[in-house]
Order: structure tokens, then C-alpha cells, then sequence
């Protein structure tokens, strides 16, 4: 039987295609079969907060387990699960359980992007967009930019948390500055849903009002700052 060092480049190459082709395939499954019902369900805090509090500490490990599908299977949005989980926990209990399913979601993907490089990140992503990205190839800038762009409201995250993996930065420097510069975004969702938990809507609405108002200039921000990429991230960075 071979062993892996012992495949040519050629089959090293078909069999990275193939592993990523039935990952695809998976996670399409998943999203269908568990994503949509699960976002459905999130969507309705009330109904998603008793069910947790029914549930007690295995709702709590569900909901972990959504977050983190949330994150490797990129295409779902993470403010509905955000808001029920601050209705569900209050703002700074349904911050803990969000950060912690991102950073375990995120810590998947770090492995998955490695192992399978750019192949893997353009079944989410078309080339296009991975390549607005290709800024983060200014090494000297790079931590610094990983985290702005986590930081900053609006920017797709998802695109980020697969994109960044491609670079050369370590795993608990990227760990540490992708989920530090996640916490406001989250923070801002959980504050919200405990206002509508509290029934204090007026409340509720400024936060929201406030965080799309935010999240549009931090999406300007982020147009802008793709601009001025040149290049892909194609390259050095794909690996079987």
C-alpha cells in the first residue's frame, strides 16, 4: 500500500481534489439537512430561548455546536444565533458561548484550510473574492491587518476567517487577534437580544439601528481597502 509520501505530485493533486470534493459535498448536505432548519429555528429568539432553558446544559452544547457549524460551513449568518444567544443567556453568557464556538469553528477551519489550501476555500468562495484579499500578503502589516479586518463591522468575516488561514501566520497569533477583534461585533448582538428578552425594544432598535448604521461604514471601509490589492493569493499558499 502507499504511503503518502510515496504518491506523485499528479496523484497527491487528484487526491486533494477528491477529499475536497467530498467535503463539499458534506457540508452541502449538512447545510441543507441541519443549516436551514437550524437558522429557521434561531431566528425566533423566544422559541430558541425555551427551548435552551428546557434543554439545560445540553441545549448549551447544541447551541455550541451550531456556532461552530455556523463557522466551517461559512455561507450561514451568524447575527440570528448572536441575537437568540443573548436572549437565551443574557449578554454576557450568550457572548461567552458565541466566542467559544467561533474560536472552535475558526480552529477547524485553520486545520482544513492548511491542509487542503485554496482548493478548499474557493468551494465557498469564488476567486474573485478570495483575490480582494490578497492584501494580507504584506507580511510586514499582516497581524495588524488580520485583526482590523475582524474588527472592523461589516467585513464578511466568513471570507476573512477562510482567506486568512491561507497566510503564514501562526495558529494562536491568529486565534488570539481573529477572536479579540470578533468580541465587538458579538457583544453588539448579544446586547440586543437581551433587550428584546428585557422587552425594552426601544433599547433593542438603537443597538440594532446603531450596528447596522456602523457595519455600513465599516463595509465602505473594507471596499475601499480592497481597492488597493494587487494580485492573488494563489501560489505558495495551496497545499495537498
Amino acid at each position: 500500500m502507499k504511503t503518502e509520501s510515496s504518491f506523485t505530485p499528479k496523484q497527491k493533486k487528484i487526491i486533494g481534489s477528491l477529499s475536497v470534493a467530498v467535503l463539499l459535498g458534506f457540508f452541502t448536505v449538512l447545510y441543507f439537512l441541519v443549516g436551514r432548519p437550524m437558522m429557521a429555528f434561531a431566528s425566533d429568539p423566544e422559541k430558541f430561548s425555551a427551548w435552551i432553558d428546557e434543554k439545560g446544559l445540553v441545549g448549551k452544547l447544541a447551541f455550541l455546536g451550531m456556532m461552530i457549524f455556523q463557522v466551517v460551513v461559512a455561507v450561514i449568518p451568524a447575527e440570528p444565533l448572536e441575537i437568540g444567544a443573548g436572549y437565551a443567556f443574557g449578554t454576557w453568557g450568550g457572548a461567552f458561548w458565541c466566542m467559544l464556538g467561533l474560536m472552535a469553528g475558526s480552529s477547524i477551519v485553520f486545520v482544513l484550510v492548511r491542509r487542503f489550501g485554496i482548493r478548499l476555500v474557493e468551494v465557498f468562495f469564488s476567486v474573485e473574492k478570495i483575490n480582494s484579499l490578497s492584501f494580507l500578503r504584506d507580511h510586514r502589516r499582516l497581524e495588524l491587518l488580520t485583526f482590523l479586518l475582524y474588527f472592523i463591522p461589516g467585513t464578511p468575516k466568513d471570507l476573512i476567517t477562510y482567506v486568512s488561514c491561507l497566510t503564514e501566520i501562526p495558529f494562536l497569533h491568529w486565534l488570539v487577534l481573529s477572536s479579540a477583534g470578533r468580541f465587538l461585533s458579538v457583544i453588539t448582538s448579544t446586547v440586543g437580544g437581551a433587550a428584546l428578552q428585557e422587552r425594552r425594544y426601544l433599547y433593542a432598535g438603537i443597538v440594532f439601528a446603531v450596528t447596522v448604521l456602523v457595519s455600513a461604514i465599516g463595509l465602505l471601509i473594507y471596499r475601499k481597502l480592497c481597492k488597493k490589492q494587487g494580485g492573488g493569493l494563489n501560489g505558495d499558499n495551496d497545499r495537498a
